[in-house]
């Protein structure tokens, strides 16, 4: 295999490397590497400009992570190549992040992420705005001619509209792609990890990705905002939560969209496009009839 022998070549091993697919990654290929009595994680994925995906921010990215405390560290890298410390932990599920002592966790580390990462952060940094990554997507998929397309007038319409309804907005430096399965735990602490969408953003792109993400009630929803900002999450702060929750589970169906035509990891990408398509509707029906 190729990917394997790409990996036992790299100049940083001591001696003859174990390499051993990890499962899961929807957009890198990853595998565990023993070497010498040490362990690492090595990613494998070129730049990906139909994602606005850029290696070298992940791997700025990664390094201020790592400064900041709250990502392990970046051991070597090459193009197309991304080779990080293992954690010994377990990858949480969206059950865990829904359970209180989770939750108590997991929102220090969104804060340490918004507040420290950028200041570690080296070179030019990049910028993500959801409702620029929609309309980016939906041209990609209308030059690809995608059966996706004919929705697409109506799912831009919902796009400008509730980036009118989110502002103003706060700009920290954000992780972006809060899934479950990007916290870790080793037993003492949490993690949080791959850094592909990493960049300048509003804090509620990150708190409405992880809500939506993981499936939070209502009640779980204001306990985050209230616990994030430290105040009530009435009136305008909630609707703007609202409105950045519904923009990122648009920019998650658009990404898989995209990923139907462009992606070669074998992952049921249609399947996850007709669930975050539907679980947007539901959301932006109930973002529309909170206007009344």
């Amino acid at each position: 295999m190729a990917a394997l022998d790409t990996i036992r070549s790299l100049p940083l091993w001591n001696g003859a490397p174990e390499v051993s697919v990890l499962p899961g990654g929807i957009t890198n290929r990853n595998y565990r590497v023993v070497d010498n009595g040490r362990t690492y994680v090595v990613r494998l994925g070129d730049d990906i400009p139909v994602h606005q995906i850029s290696r070298q921010n992940e791997v700025a990215a990664s390094r201020a992570a790592h400064a900041a405390g709250i990502s392990p560290a970046v051991v070597h890298h090459q193009p197309g190549i991304l080779v990080l410390d293992h954690i010994c932990g377990r990858t949480l599920t969206p059950e865990d992040v829904r359970s209180p002592a989770y939750l108590q966790r997991i929102v220090p580390l969104i804060q340490t992420c918004h507040r420290e990462t950028g200041r570690h952060y080296r070179g030019a940094a990049t910028i993500f705005w959801a409702f620029h990554v929609i309309e980016d997507y939906a041209a990609t998929l209308v030059e690809a001619g995608s059966p996706h397309v004919p929705r697409l007038k109506g799912l831009i319409q919902a796009s400008r509209a509730l980036e009118a309804a989110a502002g103003p907005y706060d700009i920290v430096f954000g992780h972006n792609d809060l899934l479950a399965a990007n916290f870790l735990d080793d037993g003492e602490r949490l993690w949080l990890i791959d850094w592909d969408y990493a960049g300048y953003n509003t804090p509620l792109f990150d708190l409405g990705g992880l809500a939506s993400n993981n499936e939070f009630s209502e009640a779980q929803e204001m306990w985050l905002l209230e616990t994030y900002f430290e105040r009530p999450a009435r009136g305008d702060l909630w609707r703007r939560y609202q409105a950045m929750k519904c923009a990122s589970l648009l920019r998650e169906t658009l990404w898989s969209m995209v990923s139907e035509l462009h992606s070669t990891i074998d992952f049921d990408y249609a399947s996850y496009t007709a669930d975050n398509l539907a679980r947007f509707e539901r959301a932006y029906d109930q973002f529309q009839h909170s206007e009344a």
